[in-house]
């Protein structure tokens, strides 16, 4: 999902100091915790966010920390959701604000990546969601899954972040290019994804 730069600009100045960091930390932490976040985009926010926070919107200071706490605590909500429903979550009806395929997917990514899963998935949207829901179903050592979580959140809150914000600081009228760069992002997060289907579909013809 792209992001229009002049209307997040527009939206957080009308949201207040406060009120921008902690709506980019709520989407951070849905995205990363909640059923229902695996349509936000994470990454391409963050981005932003960072060249927002170049340009004096943001502190980076504030942003970069605060999204790193709610990427690893909305982590833990979903380690904990798969953990106490477990199985039941399988078995689960589609609906609106839940899709099975989703939680499939995760699984099969996570049993073929193991424990670096919960790294790998970070940079890849909505396997990032349901990533350490799946871990929780699968009873990963919490301290296994939190040193992982640690590693993953502060390489995708931080590298992400700070890289809008050292381009912005850096590249003169970088915001002309942004939309690329952003389209640039999200195809390269997606592209595991996708190389793992294609991967998944010439197995099963096999």
């Amino acid at each position: 999902m792209n992001l229009d730069v002049a209307h997040l600009r527009e939206l957080l100045g009308s949201l207040g100091y406060w009120g921008g960091h902690l709506a980019i930390w709520a989407v951070v932490f849905a995205e990363s915790g909640l059923l229902i976040g695996f349509f936000l985009p994470g990454d391409s926010l963050l981005f932003t966010a960072g060249f927002l926070a170049s340009q004096g919107f943001l502190s980076i200071q504030l942003l970069v920390v605060g999204a790193f706490i709610c990427a690893v605590v909305g982590d833990n909500v979903g380690y904990a959701t798969g953990h106490k429903f477990g199985r039941r979550l399988f078995r689960k009806e589609d609906s609106w604000l839940f899709h099975k395929k989703h939680l499939v997917t995760a699984q099969k990514f996570y049993d073929k990546h193991g424990k670096k899963t919960v790294v790998l998935a970070r940079f890849m949207p909505i396997v990032r969601t349901f990533a350490p829901i799946v871990a929780g179903v699968g009873a990963m050592h919490y301290r296994t899954f939190i040193a992982y979580n640690l590693v993953g959140g502060f390489a995708w809150t931080f590298g992400i972040t700070l890289l809008g914000y050292f381009l912005g600081r850096v590249i003169p009228d970088v915001d002309k290019y942004l939309l690329p760069i952003i389209g640039v992002i999200i195809v390269v997060s997606i592209a595991p994804s996708i190389l793992h289907l294609y991967q998944e579909s010439k197995s099963n013809k096999h």
